[in-house]
């Protein structure tokens, strides 16, 4: 089963994407700040991440370059509703960026597209200084 951790505070949105993954045989786990995300990810696997920037005590940004500092190659997704911030996550090492509002649909084949994809891909495209986790340690 493929396990998704999204990470949003906006109680409405995180219900409708929980409510849409599981609906599709997803398993779904939802916190609501930056903090709680990073703790979560230490002892869990997720073969997706969704991550909103905009969250309380630690914001996206520090998530995702955390994550990626300590060799989490777990595909990350932005999702946010500040827009011309493509090019920014994605050279911060995030998979994909989605501007919210967005059609369920799209995320879902982001995801799908994600989940598919060889891990080594997203290990490869790790910053040199970062560590990278093998498959075996995971």
């Amino acid at each position: 089963m493929c396990r998704i951790l999204i990470v949003e505070d906006e109680e409405n949105l995180s219900s409708f994407v929980v409510k849409g993954f599981r609906k599709h045989g997803y398993c779904t786990t939802v916190v609501a700040d930056g903090e709680e995300a990073l703790r979560i990810t230490k002892s869990h696997h997720y073969e997706a991440i969704l991550l909103d920037l905009g969250l309380p005590i630690k914001d996206g940004w520090e998530v995702l370059k955390e994550l990626r500092d300590r060799g989490d190659t777990s595909p990350v997704i932005i999702m946010t509703a500040m827009s011309d911030l493509r090019q920014d996550a994605l050279a911060a090492y995030a998979n994909d960026y989605l501007q919210k509002p967005f059609r369920f649909k799209e995320l879902l084949t982001a995801v799908q597209q994600l989940v598919s994809a060889p891990r080594s891909l997203a290990a490869d495209s790790l910053p040199e200084n970062s560590p990278k986790k093998s498959p075996a340690a995971e």
